[in-house]
């Protein structure tokens, strides 16, 4: 006879809630593999890299438009700025972030309020700095996938059918944009609270004293976007680059404290502070982890190129300026220290004193201690490392 296995009822309730928890366990477990951080593999990541002008961006927005899954675009808010130059940067903010919205999620009807309507890809600001649109299927300099060359793009590439930037944008895994023209980040807290977007925060900062020089030798470029930064207030022309360097040395703060003190929820996990003292002595190191941190893989063709683009002899010229090219990034990040007067460099120091001490850079007191250069400025106090305001201990 075989043998008959008898249950009682409390026996089988107990199994019935043993096996109910191991699915919760197991579900719990499953979400925590998954979590927030790392979005579902079928979803856009958004990464808005914010900075301010002169500050290494353009070299940072091409790691992004470089590497194979991102769709690029450099300053898209530089049309509705260009559109309406007469109102203040306050006033244009959410026109800004309304344009941003829509370029995170491929919707390039947004442009009718800022372009012509025989718009073509070329019509976007510095449009030759995306590799994307310079790819298949809008062009084929180069082949999808591969390094660009911006002569290369320009020659080949100019004019080409607006509804192929749409059809780009739709093939990319990640959608970044580059942006001089936000000074808070309140504004954004609708974006990172649509279900649609996964918005990642990447905040570039620099020397105010280096991002000073590099204004100050290219200083005719800037005069539309100074008058609105200052609220189209009259300034005297020798103080005018002061009064915009101190408004975005308070910004670069304003930002920082808002993603790292006491921020809401929806922002845990998705703000980035990088120096960029810190990417031109450690470049793969820092590039890396600014990857890590959007969820994108570094590749062999990208090593090969960072380095290339960050070893090269000398400093640039002015011809160069809005230009990426092959440079010694360190020379660049010291530049300052022997073309800037000391009384600028004074000047500098007051007005951005407070984000100087927070984000980790030294006041020089004389003009000898401004062109010592074995003097460091940058690397934090402390043999091991510092905390950044996020918690996050670097070390090196």
């Amino acid at each position: 006879m075989r043998p008959v296995l008898r249950l009682n009822f409390n026996t089988l309730i107990f199994l019935v809630l043993l096996q109910g928890a191991a699915v919760v366990m197991f579900c719990n477990w499953y979400y925590q593999l998954s979590s927030c951080d790392s979005p579902p593999v079928d979803r856009k990541v958004h990464v808005l890299l914010l900075s301010s002008w002169r500050s290494g961006s353009s070299f940072l927005g091409q790691v992004f438009s470089q590497h194979p899954s991102v769709f690029y675009l450099m300053e898209p808010a530089w049309h509705a700025w260009s559109t309406m130059r007469t109102s203040g940067a306050h006033t244009l903010r959410m026109a800004v972030r309304d344009l941003i919205r829509s370029v995170f999620q491929c919707d390039f009807s947004v442009m009718d309020s800022y372009m012509p309507k025989n718009r073509k890809t070329s019509s976007f600001f510095m449009w030759y700095q995306s590799r994307a649109l310079c790819s298949p299927p809008v062009c084929s300099v180069p082949p999808f996938g591969q390094i660009s060359s911006m002569k290369e793009c320009q020659k080949e590439c100019h004019g080409l059918d607006f509804e192929k930037v749409t059809n780009s944008c739709q093939i990319y895994s990640h959608v970044v944009l580059k942006e001089t023209r936000f000074f808070e980040l309140e504004s954004l807290y609708p974006l990172f609270q649509d279900p649609n977007l996964d918005l990642r925060i990447v905040h570039l900062i620099r020397d105010p004293r280096a991002v000073y020089r590099s204004r100050e030798e290219s200083a005719l470029s800037f005069k539309m976007d100074n008058a609105i930064v200052l609220e189209h207030k009259a300034t005297p022309g020798a103080e005018e680059q002061f009064q915009v360097m101190k408004k975005i040395c308070q910004s670069h703060i304003q930002i920082n404290e808002t993603a790292t003190q006491d921020s809401p929820p929806f922002l845990k996990g998705r703000y980035k502070l990088v120096r960029y003292e810190d990417v031109t002595r450690f470049p793969l190191q820092e590039i890396s982890d600014i990857y890590d941190f959007v969820g994108l893989k570094m590749t062999k063709e990208m090593e090969e190129w960072i380095v290339k683009m960050t070893h090269g002899r000398g400093k640039g010229n002015l011809n160069d300026a809005f230009e990426v090219i092959s440079r010694n990034a360190a020379q660049v990040s010291q530049a300052w220290r022997t073309r800037v007067p000391h009384n600028k460099v004074k000047r500098i120091q007051e007005v951005c004193k407070e984000a100087m001490s927070r984000l980790h850079y030294k006041a020089v007191s004389s003009e000898e201690e401004q062109k010592r250069l074995d003097m460091d400025l940058y690397m934090p106090e402390g043999p091991k490392g510092f905390a950044w305001a996020s918690g996050k201990i670097r070390s090196r």
